[in-house]
């Protein structure tokens, strides 16, 4: 979100309000408060119907230093909040000198000076400075609709790259865009994006978390080209600034905070194949696919059931399809006998049709809106409601209907959809609509996740989600979203990830061939090589299936290539 106009003049309606002068700081021994005028202080007068700003600076983890800049420290918090790991006394050294006043934590320190205009100076183990937050570099601002804004700038060196933010699908290197964290349901092809990080990392050697799972609007070198201006409407603003000198260095140290990705089962890594999304099937189908892949000597691991395993307008009811599968029990122990593990489609919404929309009313498990009538749309699923998981009960009666599946034969689930989630709500625990938006996806993920771990062991648990947030590391696979058939879609895709893996993500996926449209043969055979050498590999499409004889006897040999490559290369992958 832009609030100058030019280098000289604030946007029509702005009115910003910079930190100008320290005007006291209050050491402890891991931690220190400054409080920061907006205005220089040149007589008592000054000090008088003018805002003042609490800097608060610490360190939750070693080579990790997080800044908190409140204006009105009165409003409430209801939540959510990202759940961080944080050393339970600080980690940091405070030492004063004159005027300055440093904190040390590992090899990262942060300078602030009292003499001068107000500024934060972040340094290397060597002296070396990373990054600063200028004179003008931390502020609040009022717009002419009532929102109140919390904004930080910190300097770009020159040449210096930002990389992350999520899994974007717009150019690598981030300089020059404008990026906002807001969870959309809006393909490989547009600026929105499924998995909202707010993390970037640095060429420079260092990463920043703007701690805040609701909208970030992030201009990386696109308002003020030399620095990374992020923004929350809100009173206060908290980010971390995460120390290298590596790219290793620095995930190391922020999935530390926010959670490390879990290692998922070995058979995992292995080929997927679905049944498409639309197209017509059934157990017959299915089995013509697997066996299909075992003639032609593509090793296939995982085979999935996408959305019309339930019956249409139902989802979710968990209920296999009767007239399409009037067998499940047995179909699952068919698909087991050929040493294949088993994956279905859900989503966290009822349909009004489904019998557990009556079931999750009556219980309290569906959002409501603030005139306490159920939250309800016509978009995706008629009349759909959304599970509320910030609700103990609900998520267990949630995971309740999940089990049975596992019993059946189930080994995983595709956790898809979570991005659209409405903010004019209200949530069970009070969470604030707006924080939730983003976060919700890490309550479902994490709700079936666990269901997993606790019924198949820890290290069997495995989801193929579409949607997180940060610390939605913690539960994967997660794959790239909805992506056209063709190369361009296919360089999209490769974007995503690379962006999604420097924002501390391990393992990712996409569908193989792209997913919406019919590949032409040359499309899905390169395709085919990206895939198998992505850390999980699927075959899924929309409207076509996606099995490679369907794209010619080349594009046969080359999925089994890839495939037994993709095995041989296991003891290096695992």
């Amino acid at each position: 979100m832009k609030f100058t106009d030019g280098f000289w003049l604030i946007r029509e309606g702005v009115h910003l309000s910079y930190a100008t002068e320290v005007r006291d700081v209050r050491p402890q021994s891991k931690r220190f408060t400054a409080h920061a005028a907006v205005k220089k202080v040149t007589r008592r007068g000054d000090t008088l119907n003018a805002p003042l700003l609490t800097v608060e600076c610490f360190s939750p983890a070693e080579g990790v230093i997080g800044v908190r800049v409140t204006h009105h420290a009165g409003k409430r918090r209801p939540g959510p909040d990202f759940a961080l790991t944080e050393a339970e006394d600080g980690a940091g050294e405070v030492r004063q000198e004159g005027t300055v006043t440093e904190l040390t934590s590992g090899p990262l320190t942060l300078r602030l000076d009292r003499e001068g205009p107000f500024g934060l100076t972040f340094h290397d183990a060597d002296g070396r400075e990373l990054t600063r937050a200028n004179a003008k570099g931390t502020a609040f601002a009022t717009t002419g609709d009532g929102a109140h804004h919390m904004l930080s700038r910190l300097a770009l060196g020159v040449g210096e790259q930002v990389y992350g933010l999520g899994e974007r699908f717009t150019p690598f290197v981030k300089n020059g865009q404008v990026v906002d964290m807001w969870q959309a349901d809006g393909g490989t092809s547009s600026e929105q994006a499924y998995k909202n990080v707010p993390f970037y990392l640095s060429s420079r050697g260092y990463g920043v978390f703007v701690n805040h799972p609701g909208a970030v609007s992030f201009e990386v070198g696109s308002e003020s080209v030399g620095q990374v201006q992020f923004s929350v409407e809100d009173q206060t603003l908290e980010y971390y600034v995460v120390a290298g000198p590596t790219p290793k260095d620095v995930l190391t140290r922020y999935t530390a905070l926010t959670g490390r990705p879990a290692l998922p089962p070995a058979w995992s890594f292995g080929l997927w194949l679905t049944t498409s999304f639309t197209t017509s099937y059934d157990e017959q189908t299915v089995t013509s696919f697997v066996d299909g892949m075992a003639e032609r000597g593509i090793p296939l691991s995982v085979f999935h059931f996408d959305c019309f395993w339930m019956r249409e307008y139902q989802w979710c009811d968990f209920e296999w399809d009767p007239d399409v599968f009037p067998d499940p029990d047995g179909m699952l122990a068919r698909l087991k006998a050929k040493g294949l593990k088993v994956s279905a489609w859900i989503n966290p919404y009822i349909a009004q049709k489904s019998p557990l929309f009556d079931e999750a009313a009556a219980l309290g498990h569906l959002v409501r809106r603030p005139d306490g009538d159920i939250w309800q749309w016509d978009l995706w699923q008629a009349g759909m409601g959304l599970v509320d998981f910030t609700s103990p009960a609900a998520r267990d009666w949630y995971a309740g209907k999940l089990k049975p599946l596992l019993d059946q034969g189930v080994d995983c689930f595709k956790t898809d959809f979570g991005e659209r989630i409405p903010t004019d709500v209200v949530w069970h625990d009070g969470s604030d609509p707006e924080r939730m938006h983003n976060y919700y996806t890490h309550l479902f993920n994490r709700t079936v996740f666990e269901l997993l771990e606790k019924e198949r062991g820890q290290g069997e648990a495995v989801l193929f989600a579409r949607s997180a947030t940060a610390g939605g590391q913690q539960y994967p696979v997660h794959w790239g979203g909805d992506c056209w058939s063709s190369f361009e879609a296919m360089a999209e895709s490769l974007r995503g990830g690379l962006s999604l893996s420097l924002s501390g993500f391990g393992f990712w996926s996409h569908d193989i061939g792209g997913f919406e449209g019919t590949p032409d043969p040359a499309v899905f055979k390169r395709w085919l090589a990206f895939g198998l050498l992505s850390s999980h590999s699927r075959l899924h499409g929309s409207s076509s299936y996606r099995v490679p004889w369907e794209f010619g006897e080349e594009a046969v040999d080359v999925a089994r290539r890839f495939t037994l490559l993709k095995h041989r290369l296991m003891p290096y992958l695992y």
